[in-house]
């Protein structure tokens, strides 16, 4: 999915004429799910999971899918990535990060 939004985003940035980027960063592992709220009610995820996935967004680079070591290791069979090296993230310390560049073909 974050492949084909990059695709969908350099279409829209030729369209708008306008250069548009993004970072997308991606972690596996286990969250808490659950609906909060009483009269508008929203679905949300929770966990250390999702606060290293926030954090491969943050301390990505432009136009770039940045993953985590979790993540590169469930999927490095099917897709290409580009070793980013340790990357020093708050809270964690110094982590491997990985530039996911596209699929592998079959």
């Amino acid at each position: 999915m974050a492949l084909e939004m990059q695709l969908a985003l350099a279409s829209l940035s030729v369209v708008a004429e306008k250069p548009l980027m993004m970072r997308i960063g991606i972690n596996s592992g286990p969250v808490i799910a659950g609906v909060i709220g009483n009269s508008k009610l929203s679905y949300d995820l929770w966990g250390d999971t999702v606060n290293m996935a926030s954090r491969m967004e943050h301390y990505g680079m432009a136009n770039s899918i940045q993953v985590s070591d979790s993540t590169y290791r469930l999927l490095q069979d099917q897709f290409l990535f580009e070793p980013r090296g340790a990357i020093d993230v708050k809270g964690k310390g110094q982590v491997e990060a990985y530039i996911l560049t596209g699929r592998i073909p079959r």
